[in-house]
Parts: structure tokens; sequence; C-alpha cells
């Protein structure tokens, strides 16, 4: 395990202890994460989204590790500081998981309770489906359980031509030279358009341009969708001429935050998922967008504390 020495993009915004930004080789790639709290407190993983970095749960972090917890938020393979490898397999959902289940064991516990936000929160349910031995607790915040958005993609138009952008990920170099453009000025227009107006400050913006600017950064963030998309033709394939699908439920006790002014995820998403996650508590939070943690930092600090209190 190294340390690394902070810059000034990389501090976060006055921590209230100390926080510290170091390595883990997980498997076959080296992950960057910012860890907080006592090494001996249970651990909790907090798992960012598209196009973030471990920046985004820069409100929490400092709330958990207060209320008793080891926290570490990592920089998702292919984000930010962490290692990019190349090709779209190396962004196949069983390496996502697999990083998560390494990051668990490097720590030297056997379970811990994980976050996940946007595509942090699709590993997190993932993590929890095929790895129950390994999750606690799982909170997620707006991203849906992957058979509840499947089943909401076949037969709601109206989710389909908000899930648009995913099929315009699909391109070969065009989204990056979109997004990428101007010192990644695109990343900050897509996260303005989709935000409150107080949701990120220009220094906000600033640091996300910056993570995404790094060689390779939009690239691999992209091939996340390239992967998965590859990943559901092959079973909606299998599906469709009688394959079997394995069990996707969740046994860990689960706490869903949604904000319900998300353009891009509908709020029906967080509603009949009583199928696959029988422990199960919803919170809506009518005024917050996608970016959820951002716009209601403290509510959803609060809620992630008294969740995992009860267990």
């Amino acid at each position: 395990m190294a340390t690394e020495s902070r810059d000034s993009e990389e501090t976060p915004i006055d921590p209230e202890g100390p926080w510290t930004h170091e390595q883990a080789v997980v498997g076959d790639v080296r992950l960057h994460y910012v860890a907080a709290g006592d090494e001996d407190d249970p651990l909790v993983v907090l798992l960012h989204g598209f196009p973030e970095f471990w920046y985004s749960w820069r409100h929490q972090i400092s709330a958990l590790a207060d209320a008793g917890y080891r926290v570490v938020a990592p920089d998702m393979r292919g984000y930010n500081r962490s290692e990019k490898p190349h090709g779209v397999r190396s962004y196949r959902t069983e390496e996502l998981v697999g990083d998560v289940v390494g990051l668990v064991e490097h720590f030297g516990r056997e379970r811990a309770r994980v976050v996940g936000h946007d595509w942090g929160g699709v590993v997190a349910w993932e993590t929890a489906i095929r790895h129950p031995e390994v999750v606690s607790q799982l909170a997620v915040l707006n991203a849906p359980h992957p058979e509840r958005y499947r089943e909401e993609l076949r037969r709601n138009p109206e989710q389909w031509s908000r899930s648009s952008y995913a099929l315009y990920f699909q391109l070969p170099w065009l989204p990056e030279r979109t997004l990428g453009a101007r010192n990644c000025a695109g990343v900050a227009e897509m996260l303005r358009e989709t935000a409150g107006p107080d949701t990120f400050s220009e220094t906000d913006l600033r640091r996300y341009r910056r993570a995404a600017c790094r060689p390779g950064a939009l690239t691999s963030a992209l091939d996340y969708y390239r992967a998965f998309f590859r990943e559901n033709l092959r079973r909606e394939a299998r599906r469709l001429f009688g394959g079997g699908t394995r069990e996707r439920g969740v046994r860990a006790p689960t706490l869903l935050v949604w904000g319900e002014r998300d353009p891009a995820l509908g709020v029906e998403l967080s509603e009949g998922l009583e199928r696959w996650v029988p422990d199960l508590r919803v919170e809506r939070l009518p005024e917050a967008t996608h970016w959820v943690q951002n716009d209601r930092p403290d509510e959803v600090s609060d809620l992630l504390v008294e969740f995992f209190g009860e267990a």
C-alpha cells in the first residue's frame, strides 16, 4: 500500500479529519482511492458514477468516518488516477465486480457495506447479486436494479428515450471527441445541464474536467457503457431462445435513495423491486436530481449513517 501526496486539485474542501490518497493492486489493476476513519472500524466502500471520480463522495466521507466507519472511495478502474486497461472487455461487469471484491479483501475484511451511485450503483447491485457473502448492507443512489431496468426498457418507450445517450456512447471515438473537446468542457456542460443550479461549483466542475482529461480516462469511462450494452445483447439473446438466467435477487438489507428530478432515469425504476430485494427501504427526494449526494449532501449522509446503524 502506497500513500500519495495531495495536490491542489485532489485535496478535499475543508475535510473534517485526515484523508489519505493511497493505491491498491487488485487483481490485474491498480486502483487509487481516498481513505478516512480508523483502520479497525467497519468498512464502507463508496463507488462513484460517470463521469465522476472519488471526489463525488466528498460530502459523505467525513460524515461516515465520524460515525465510526473506515471509508474507502476508489477511483474505479479507468477513472482519474486509477489504471486504465485497454479494451472494452476490461470493463465487463465481471471485472468491475471483481475490483470491489478485491478491495474488500485488500483491507483484510470478509464483508463490507457497499454504496454506489450511477455506474457505481450498477456495480454495487451486481456485487450484492453475484457475491452476497461480501456485502453486509447495500445502499444505492439513482441506479436501478439491473432486472428492473431491463423490464422497464422492454415496456416503456419513455425510458428508452431517456436512455438514448447510452446508444450514442456505443459509437467509436465520437463521444470521446465531443466530451473531450476544449479540455473536457463537454463533461462540465453535461453536468450543468442535468444538475440543479447550485449542485456543482466552478471548482467542482474544474476538478471533474481535470479527471476526465487524464490520458485514456474518457475512453475507459465510455467503455463501461460499451461493455454493458454487449453483455445485455447476449443476455437478451439467451432469453429470446429460452436460455436460463441465474438468480438475480439481493439478500443484503438495502437502501435505495432516489432523486426524482433525474432526466435519465424515471422514478418508476424505484418501484416494484420487492421481487428481487425483499429487505428494501426506499427514500425518494423530490427536489434532488440524478446527482443526489451533491444536491442533498447532508440528507444523504444522514440516511447512510442511520441505515448502517440499523445493522
